[in-house]
């Protein structure tokens, strides 16, 4: 019989001692279904754990990871991203998406650093939809480079990536609506604090207790073209 990897073999402990422990709120949610408030697109690396961060029990956040914590824009060409998103806004109605990036993210070493990029073209196709995190690390902290560029990086791409999350069409509607909250999170691995994006000011701060959260996007219904037609002559 093969050795079995350790880590693999932690699932012979799921129904005893993990599934034993929360018999009850597995039986809820196998006989009601799942209701997430919460959708958390996340980097792939196995250092950023979701439910340990939210600190969320089953059922309580709904979650998409990938190299880099990346959406990429709208199209009618079908991704996984794409549809889960679709899924988890306009189906089971979450009110809050979180976009977390991290430091230390291969991801973002590879996009400020591309040599050897040519050995994954999966990787480095992907990582186009992180080009313009980039471009304004390039134009705007022009004097930073190393691992203070990748931080820099990690974090306009948090920011790249929640403009791309609001071209899809389920989550446009739900802004529109005032039904939804937008936040852009960055984990810092070395320390364990969190910062979040205030979208008023267009800058990360730290998440501490007792302090409001800051808020990406807060939820606001608009009504764009709800306007009053008037007779006064438009200026040439």
């Amino acid at each position: 019989m093969p050795q079995t990897n350790d880590v693999i073999g932690r699932v012979f402990g799921f129904e005893n001692d993990v599934f034993a422990n929360e018999a009850g709120l597995y039986g809820k949610l196998a006989h009601e279904g799942q209701a997430p408030k919460v959708l958390m697109i996340s980097c792939s690396d196995s250092r950023i754990v979701p439910e340990q961060i939210m600190q969320a029990k089953p059922g309580e956040l709904f979650v998409i990871r990938n190299a880099g914590n990346i959406v990429p824009p709208f199209a009618q060409q079908n991704g996984g991203v794409t549809a889960t998103i679709e899924y988890a806004v306009a189906a089971l109605g979450v009110t809050d998406v979180v976009i977390c990036g991290h430091s230390g993210c291969g991801a973002m070493g590879a996009l400020t650093n591309p040599e050897g990029l040519d050995a994954l073209p999966s990787v480095k196709a992907w990582l186009k939809h992180s080009h313009a995190a980039k471009s304004v690390v390039d134009h705007s902290y022009p004097d930073l480079d190393g691992q203070a560029a990748i931080r820099a990086a990690s974090l306009e791409n948090v920011v790249v990536q929640l403009q791309h999350l609001r071209t899809h069409p389920a989550v446009a509607s739900r802004i529109a609506k005032g039904e939804l909250t937008l936040h852009g999170w960055f984990v810092d691995i070395h320390s364990g604090s969190i910062l979040a994006l205030d979208g008023t000011e267009g800058r990360f701060k730290p998440v501490r207790d007792g302090d409001d959260l800051p808020v990406a996007l807060s939820p606001a219904r608009r009504l764009a073209a709800d306007f009053v037609e008037t007779d006064e002559p438009v200026a040439a």
